[in-house]
């Protein structure tokens, strides 16, 4: 008699079961979709990386060529003495009064001032990186009408009218290619380096005007010069009345600051602005007098500049935000940004931060090509490795190191379209050679096609980008649901 031997139920291995369940193979891929964050991750620190290394060049460029220029309204100062008692203590435990004699300042702003600037930014490149710089040619003109003498705290006596001194600010020295000229009253006048202990401004331009009294500032003035600058112009108004008018062959320029312009008219490739500006928007009084005091502190509000925060001021004069004692007893804090006209010439293509915004939904393409993936699995009836999953999903992440490489040399738009066809050909290519048909490579290259095309537009939206995304994932799941339904999910119950 011949024994026959029945075959039990085989067991799988714990392996073969992950592999083998819907349930658990899900489970895998979000976990799997989990872990591609750390390689995302590095992908968003390469960025950063790039973006650090182009500020540098950019910065590299601005200290040699001329960096952020601020341009500041004239100031006349008028030097007088003060008498300072000081208690002292000698060696011998005797209490005695020391007098000393410091030099203090009566400082007067412009009654009105006229601002017109010629701005003719261009791209210097150094290497794949390049910054924007700036040639502009100003011409400011003006008046003062005198000291209000009732008001000043200072006896008219006591000004030294013969060493009055009209100081110019700017914010970068090295960018001017001239002395500029001061026409007052007719005299033509050249301003120098200031060497006096008064330096209201970060780099000060003086002259003597030589004054025989308060009269003689009842004067009309002229300043013209050429300076060089990078990435924004900045003017800074401190008249009692300020009119600037700015033009120049740049289509992209962005008005920031305290101030918007009345007017504005940009096109494709120039530009025309002007403000009017009263003396309410600004901190300082029409006249003060008192020891010395920095009128502005510059930062940049939209360059953002961490990196040069530093060079904001000369390295041997780093001055404190501080008061200034006016006429009338009050307290005002030096000017910022917020009290500036600010235009900033950016880059007609931000790379970095474009792809930086790509970045942002990758994940979100990650997950959706791995379901579609599985749903396709399940509806063919074709099975996909958890191994090419993986594959897959690094392939994914490479388009971002692509987009990010390719658009240093061809810019955004070439790069993001040569990194898409990149990877969906290789990822279509690969489900052909997984499942042998070239209907399902072709549908989920379309896809493919579909979640990248949908990325893009949503980069062009910037405002709208919010509601299209939401819209737009909200009906590729109501999609997927939809789909789920065709899906007889309780057959891989009865395996």
């Amino acid at each position: 008699m011949e024994n026959t031997q029945q075959e039990g139920p085989v067991n799988k291995s714990l392996y073969e079961k992950v592999t083998g369940s819907v349930v658990l193979k899900f489970g895998v891929i979000f976990f799997l979709t989990i872990i591609l964050l750390i390689p995302m991750n590095l992908i968003n620190e390469l960025i950063s990386e790039r973006k650090y290394r182009e500020q540098r060049v950019s910065n590299e460029i601005a200290d040699k060529w001329g960096k952020d220029q601020v341009i500041v309204s004239p100031i006349i100062a008028v030097p007088y003495d003060e008498v300072k008692e000081v208690i002292q203590e000698s060696s011998d435990g005797v209490k005695q009064v020391v007098k000393t004699v410091v030099t203090r300042w009566a400082q007067l702003l412009p009654e009105e001032m006229k601002t017109q600037a010629e701005v003719s930014p261009e791209p210097l490149n150094r290497g794949i990186y390049q910054a924007v710089v700036y040639n502009s040619k100003v011409k400011i003109t003006g008046k003062f009408l005198g000291f209000e003498l009732s008001k000043l705290k200072v006896p008219q006596e006591k000004l030294r009218w013969e060493e009055a001194k009209l100081l110019f600010g700017i914010q970068d020295v090295k960018g001017l290619t001239a002395n500029p000229k001061l026409n007052w009253a007719g005299k033509s006048l050249e301003l120098s380096k200031s060497s006096y202990e008064l330096r209201p401004y970060v780099e000060n331009l003086i002259v003597d005007l030589g004054l025989t009294g308060n009269d003689d500032l009842n004067k009309a003035f002229e300043i013209e010069f050429n300076i060089r600058g990078s990435k924004s112009l900045n003017f800074l108004p401190l008249a009692k009345q300020s009119h600037i008018e700015v033009k120049g062959d740049w289509g992209n320029p962005s008005f920031n600051g305290g101030h918007l312009p009345e007017n504005r008219e940009v096109t494709e490739h120039s530009f025309a602005a002007n403000w009017s500006i009263p003396s309410f928007a600004r901190k300082l009084p029409q006249q003060w007098e008192g020891a010395q005091q920095f009128v502005y502190q510059f930062q940049g509000l939209e360059l953002n500049n961490e990196d040069n925060a530093s060079d904001t001021y000369p390295s041997d004069y780093i001055p404190e935000p501080v008061s200034a004692s006016t006429s009338d007893g009050s307290s005002e804090l030096t000017s910022s940004d917020y009290d500036m006209v600010q235009i900033n010439f950016l880059p007609s293509v931000n790379n970095y931060q474009k792809t930086t915004r790509v970045t942002k939904y990758g994940i979100l393409v990650i997950a959706l090509t791995f379901v579609s993936l599985l749903f396709m699995e399940i509806i063919k009836k074709q099975r996909v490795h958890i191994i090419q999953y993986v594959l897959i999903g690094f392939a994914m992440v490479l388009f971002y190191a692509l987009l990010l490489a390719i658009s240093e040399h061809l810019g955004f738009n070439v790069a993001y379209l040569l990194a898409a066809i990149a990877t969906i050909v290789l990822i279509a290519s690969f489900v052909k050679a997984i499942t042998k048909n070239m209907k399902s490579a072709l549908l989920f290259g379309a896809i493919l096609s579909l979640f990248y095309s949908f990325i893009y537009i949503l980069m062009q939206l910037r405002d709208y980008s919010l509601i299209v995304g939401t819209v737009g994932v909200f009906i590729i799941l109501a999609a997927l649901m939809r789909l789920s339904t065709k899906i007889d999910w309780y057959q891989f119950d009865k395996r």
